[in-house]
């Protein structure tokens, strides 16, 4: 699709259909993984295990995909949101449809810890990619609508679940909502790509382009939009592109042997290994931008601390007395309704202009933070409730991740940068639980584990908050200031005029 084309389209038309499928997506996806709460007291009972063992389970489905997200957004790059979300769904519900035959924790880890939490990172780069692509002035908004779809689908699917593991048992659930899933790949069909994916442009330069034209020495230093012409010049992926497409065609005319095509070879292995080191080279440079490298401890920190209530709070119900069984609306139904209210007023916010979205996602982390502090301070089953709503609310900041990414790295590096986001969050969600459940099993009670998730989400917050404040900014603005060399008195004139 051409680029005045392209923007044709943003901000509208197909771009809602996109954000409704995408919506549906993740609420079939997260749903399940989103109130694993409700299943971690029947896993417990089922299995005998200790707390820490099986709240492996809950973390991996949460954090695989996320630590998999350099893989997962490298794979939507490549093949387009539409395969991806196909395949997805296979592993979604195969991964739920097997764990209903599990027949002790370890297998549970690798059907629904792993398989599932795969499937369900693929969901998570397909569907906020294409979102972004379809959207420019109101991205926070068709993001925020987007990730909602974790809530609801967390909101639903821990009232769904408890009534159907009371009619069905719970294997006879698990295969029910296992049998949803597949509906994933019907939502697949309506995301129409806007850009024709890199697997699909080699091929088709591979079968377009001539050997002469292949091996025409593109401008390969120069990744920056032209000024005053629409067209862009060559990046870092369109080159990558180009080779592999010169690989293709070299390794068909290398059949008939020849000491041209084995020239020709070494060349293409040459030019490929300086492509992927510019790409390593740009993917790396992320990591040195201030501003991203300090968004990336804030999320390994936010997901080590905010998730674990997720997964326990119903065990803190009932390990402090406060209730028998698993209410009618468990906690987990709440965080999850007040997740989605909360991604939604997030992403409205994050469009207004003179909201910093780096200082609002700061805010999130704080008010997170201080939620899970007064967890072990209360004694009431309201009291619960209240604050799984607060904690539920500050944790729809999810629909500003990828907002804030494309603010600081642009959307052409989206994927990459993203990719490497999820993994420092992906990575918390994984240690998160674990050691929550192992503070219960050395102490007996949550009131350590808690005091511990708050004290990280709050350093989190405050780091970033510190990391973005814009003096840094002007103290570098005025380091570059003093560092020219002034050749004359008129170059210093000049530079004060």
């Amino acid at each position: 699709m051409s680029l005045q084309s392209s923007k044709n389209v943003l901000d509208g038309g197909w771009g809602w259909v996109i954000v409704v499928a995408c919506f549906v997506a993740q609420f079939l996806a997260y749903g399940s993984p989103q109130s694993v709460g409700v299943l971690y007291p029947e896993w417990l009972h089922a299995f005998q295990e200790g707390k820490g063992m099986t709240a492996w389970v809950g973390s991996l489905v949460s954090g695989v995909g996320l630590i998999a997200s350099p893989v997962c957004s490298a794979c939507v790059d490549n093949f387009g949101a539409r395969p991806v979300t196909i395949f997805s769904g296979v592993m979604v519900a195969g991964g739920l449809m097997l764990s209903a035959f599990a027949p002790n924790v370890q297998f549970l880890i690798f059907s629904y810890g792993i398989v599932v939490g795969l499937g369900c990172g693929l969901v998570y780069a397909a569907t906020l990619t294409i979102t972004c692509q379809y959207f420019d002035k109101r991205r926070g908004l068709a993001l925020g609508i987007v990730t909602t779809g974790t809530s609801v689908g967390g909101f639903l699917y821990a009232t769904a679940q408890n009534e159907l593991i009371l009619l069905f048992d719970l294997d006879g659930c698990l295969l029910i909502i296992g049998a949803l899933a597949l509906n994933l790949m019907a939502c697949a069909g309506f995301m129409r790509p806007l850009n024709m994916p890199a697997y699909y442009l080699k091929q088709k330069a591979a079968l377009e382009r001539t050997e002469e034209q292949l091996f025409e020495n593109p401008p390969a230093d120069d990744f920056k939009t032209t000024p005053g012409t629409g067209e862009r010049t060559l990046t870092v992926k369109d080159l990558l592109i180009i080779i592999d497409a010169k690989d293709i065609t070299i390794t068909t005319t290398s059949k008939k042997g020849g000491f041209m095509a084995g020239s020709a070879i070494v060349k293409i292995i040459k030019e490929k290994r300086q492509a992927y080191s510019k790409y390593m080279h740009s993917t790396a440079d992320f990591l040195h931008d201030r501003n991203f490298m300090a968004l990336c401890i804030a999320i390994f920190l936010f997901s080590l601390g905010a998730f674990p209530p997720v997964l326990f709070m119903e065990d803190v119900a009932m390990s402090e007395g406060l209730i028998d069984e698993v209410s009618i609306i468990p906690l987990v139904s709440i965080v999850a309704v007040t997740a989605g209210m909360g991604k939604l007023t997030l992403g409205i916010l994050a469009d207004v202009r003179w909201i910093n979205s780096l200082f609002l996602y700061a805010f999130t982390l704080l008010g997170t933070g201080a939620g899970l502090l007064l967890i072990p301070i209360s004694k009431s089953y309201v009291g619960l409730q209240i604050l799984s709503a607060v904690v539920g609310f500050f944790s729809g900041n999810w629909s500003l991740t990828s907002y804030i990414t494309t603010k600081i790295v642009g959307l052409d590096k989206l994927t990459q940068a993203h990719g490497i986001l999820m993994f420092f969050g992906g990575f918390g969600i994984v240690l998160g639980p674990p050691v929550v459940g192992c503070f219960f099993d050395w102490t007996q009670s949550y009131d350590l584990a808690f005091y511990f998730s708050g004290g990280s989400v709050l350093l989190g917050g405050v780091t970033l908050f510190l990391c973005a404040l814009p003096r840094w900014d002007k103290k570098k603005a005025d380091i570059d200031r003093f560092d020219i060399q002034y050749t004359s008195n008129c170059d210093k004139v000049a530079s004060v005029a």
